[in-house]
């Protein structure tokens, strides 16, 4: 069955493409080229905002730093607070006056983001933008920081599960479940 936004619902699931999320990341990335907003590094979450950043790069040469959070468990429920798995070496170096490009696939109930971004807040960037791949479309309990007046959204999908790519045991199957589009 399609939805309004043309993506595919298998069960309570939304099952995404690569050449879809490329193309979504490609018009996400125009579009903050197209913006004032000049990053001079890409701060990505990882697991999640690996692939999406990457592909960032592509389109905005910057280097990429990588902060480790853990929000969800192994069940895929949420925990009450995100954890540090990883965090940027020599953070007070780097981050200090520069632009940064917060970069994740998902905002789910913008936890993980709030607390990223109150994290990186604390080493004095001179300005923050966040980039999101998706933002689903329901109420959040985590908040974006007064001082991030840059939100990049590539596509808002209704709240469902999204099945990405890179977590797919069989590619072939992923690609068969997905319309192209959120």
């Amino acid at each position: 069955m399609l939805n309004k936004q043309k993506g595919i619902v298998v069960g309570d699931n939304y099952y995404l493409t690569y050449n879809e999320i490329h193309r979504t990341i490609r018009n996400l990335a125009d579009r903050i080229l197209d913006s004032d907003f000049n990053p001079d590094v890409i701060v990505v979450i990882g697991t999640g905002g690996f692939i999406p950043a990457r592909i960032i790069r592509t389109f905005i040469d910057r280097p990429i730093l990588t902060v480790g959070l853990q929000h969800y468990n192994k069940e895929n429920r949420p925990t009450e607070i995100p954890r540090k798995i990883q965090w940027i070496d020599e953070v007070e170096k780097k981050l200090p006056g520069k632009k940064v490009l917060l970069v994740d696939e998902v905002d789910d109930t913008r936890v993980t983001l709030e607390y990223c971004l109150n994290e990186l807040l604390r080493h004095k960037p001179a300005e923050i933008a966040v980039a999101v791949l998706a933002n689903k479309r329901k109420k959040k309990t985590g908040v974006i920081p007064d001082k991030i007046s840059r939100y990049y959204v590539g596509k808002e999908p209704d709240d469902r599960w999204i099945c990405y790519p890179w977590d797919a045991d069989d590619i072939d199957e992923q690609d068969r479940r997905s319309n192209h589009d959120l």
